[in-house]
């Protein structure tokens, strides 16, 4: 897989992207605890078809942190700056985790630079996430980093990081981070870019979250109808996918395969 690596100066941030393939770009976001390049087999399927942007968020992979938190309201700039950066003409968004909750707050902020939205495994409502989760993630802090130095994400963190020592750092962000309570309805009811809602059918969050989410966007309301006139009117869907984990959802061919079936399905 060959691939073409730079750095953005966006907002502060020593951002690093890498460049796959060829075709209408498409940038596609990480999760916490990630880089780009964990989507692994993802990002090559994908590039068949597209042009696939792939940048590492502030304190993750080949990006250093800076001074401010780690927030999808923040990052969200960051993406809108780099697409004015690459001089992007609505680049279409895929978004996983922390990258979907990234991309969903990207095309809410910045609908005139956005083309259409994946948002993956991103839940709209903190108090969507099941409660035993929910204990998980308030024991993620910096005192934590020496009980997962045998992880795949530290080992990946370790190689690629300017710093390796800011681990702890990025821990403690990431868990002040999801001890931050938030509601994004109102702003999802309001969202002018079409919008594929995935999630994996046994996620962090149940099923019936994101089909609530699919009916603030008019979705799941009536009948679809013959020709698809019943369908939602800004051109959004949902997908659950099926045999999926949080954890494995964005590994799985399906992702690619449903991702891409909507964002090149023509407008309506």
């Amino acid at each position: 897989m060959s691939a073409t690596g730079n750095y953005a100066q966006v907002n502060g941030l020593n951002m690093y992207y890498e460049t796959h393939g060829e075709g209408r770009p498409l940038i596609l976001i990480h999760g916490g605890l990630m880089s780009g390049e964990a989507f692994g087999a993802t990002i090559t399927a994908l590039a068949e078809k597209r042009q696939v942007i792939l940048p590492d968020l502030q304190g993750h992979g080949r990006t250093g942190d800076i001074d401010r938190p780690i927030d999808p309201d923040l990052m969200c700039d960051d993406i809108a700056a780099l697409i004015d950066h690459l001089g992007l003409d609505r680049p279409d968004l895929i978004g996983y985790s922390l990258g979907g909750a990234v991309a969903l707050r990207t095309a809410i902020k910045y609908p005139e630079k956005v083309g259409k939205l994946v948002s993956a495994s991103a839940n709209i409502r903190r108090d969507a996430t099941y409660p035993d989760m929910l204990v998980q993630q308030s024991q993620v802090n910096a005192a934590a980093a020496e009980f997962m130095k045998d992880t795949p994400m530290y080992e990946l963190y370790a190689r690629v990081a300017p710093r390796p020592e800011d681990f702890p750092q990025l821990l403690q962000k990431l868990g002040d981070l999801m001890a931050k309570d938030f509601d994004l309805t109102e702003e999802v009811r309001g969202l002018q870019v079409p919008t594929l809602v995935m999630a994996a059918d046994a996620d962090m969050q149940p099923p019936s979250h994101y089909v609530e989410v699919f009916k603030l966007l008019d979705g799941g309301l009536r009948d679809g109808g013959w020709m698809g006139e019943g369908r939602p009117k800004g051109g959004h869907a949902l997908a659950i996918v099926p045999g999926t984990t949080h954890y494995n959802l964005a590994d799985s061919p399906l992702f690619t395969i449903i991702s891409l079936g909507f964002l090149d399905e023509p407008a309506a």
